[in-house]
């Protein structure tokens, strides 16, 4: 059996504002770890990547601080490479969006088959610095991923080759197309992407988690929960507070992500946008949201 290793990564340099640096700390005080061993699962804390805090950068106000964004994703995935390697099943606490680019990077090194992502999020990340005027890279993610024409290039190669991804290797869950930009819609129709709404997810979890699973290749899994994609005042957690009475609640998306746990290819789970600050008024999210990964990762049988 393996084990959980968790990494953390302090970062809201590609962030709107400072905020999800603070939540692997967060995280970890709510008891996650110790849920995680309590779930009877063997758990190893690889500790955090340094701390980056969102500041305005004025020299690249369409693409903010994508040098220190860029190089805090390669050296998440050089740390993840060695976790993943020796078998152990990753756990990355963002930070933000961006950190799946590094974990589909690792899986990609493992030579095992082309990686895919479930990539559970009520947006499609689809942007770049020609389609947006407010220069956060964490909703630019998945084009630089994709290698969409106007991405920067600091992003898109920080990986080696590109594309990192085709649109093949990733499906998404819980999407409002309705706050994506039309560039974003645009792309989402010509490439085809496989996109399951937050209304669908919140209506059939299992099933529409089954569906993009098997929309994805045989190659080892990456899953990733962006906690915007949870209706907000179910779940007060996103730095987006916009997702108020729509989506799926906390419980619908644990549902989702469970099955995407049981799935023999699953190797990480990253957890992105999540801003403890969103939480004060409901100290019990916090604790409630590590109940919930806890509970998706034990019906792993990695413990």
């Amino acid at each position: 059996m393996s084990r959980i290793s968790i990494v953390g990564v302090p970062s809201s340099a590609a962030s709107y504002a400072a905020g999800q640096d603070l939540a692997p700390a967060a995280l970890r005080a709510a008891g996650l770890p110790a849920k995680l061993i309590a779930a009877g699962l063997e758990v190893r804390d690889e500790g955090d990547l340094p701390v980056q805090v969102w500041k305005p950068d004025g020299g690249h106000p369409l693409a903010q601080n994508a040098g220190p964004a860029a190089e805090s994703l390669r050296q998440l995935a050089g740390r993840l490479a060695p976790v993943l390697a020796r078998g152990d099943f990753a756990l990355v606490l963002g930070g933000n969006c961006t950190i799946a680019l590094a974990v589909v990077a690792a899986l990609r090194r493992l030579e095992a088959g082309a990686p895919g992502l479930l990539y559970a999020d009520r947006h499609y990340d689809l942007n770049t610095p020609d389609s947006t005027t407010d220069g956060a890279l964490d909703w630019m993610g998945l084009a630089h991923a994709l290698a969409l024409p106007g991405c920067v290039d600091v992003l898109t190669d920080a990986f080696g080759p590109r594309p990192l991804l085709e649109p093949r290797q990733v499906a998404w869950l819980g999407v409002q197309p309705q706050r994506a930009t039309d560039w974003e819609r645009a792309q989402a129709a010509r490439l085809g992407l496989h996109v399951a709404t937050g209304q669908a997810l919140a209506a059939d979890p299992a099933g529409a988690a089954a569906a993009a699973l098997d929309r994805l290749p045989a190659g080892p899994l990456a899953v990733h929960i962006d906690v915007d994609v949870l209706d907000f005042t179910d779940a007060p957690l996103a730095e987006d507070t916009g997702g108020r009475n729509t989506g799926p609640t906390l419980g619908q998306a644990e549902q989702a992500l469970t099955l995407a746990a049981r799935d023999p290819r699953a190797r990480a789970l990253s957890i992105g946008e999540l801003n403890p600050t969103r939480s004060a008024g409901d100290p019990d999210a916090l604790p409630r949201f590590a109940d919930s990964i806890a509970r998706i990762l034990a019906v792993t049988g990695r413990g």
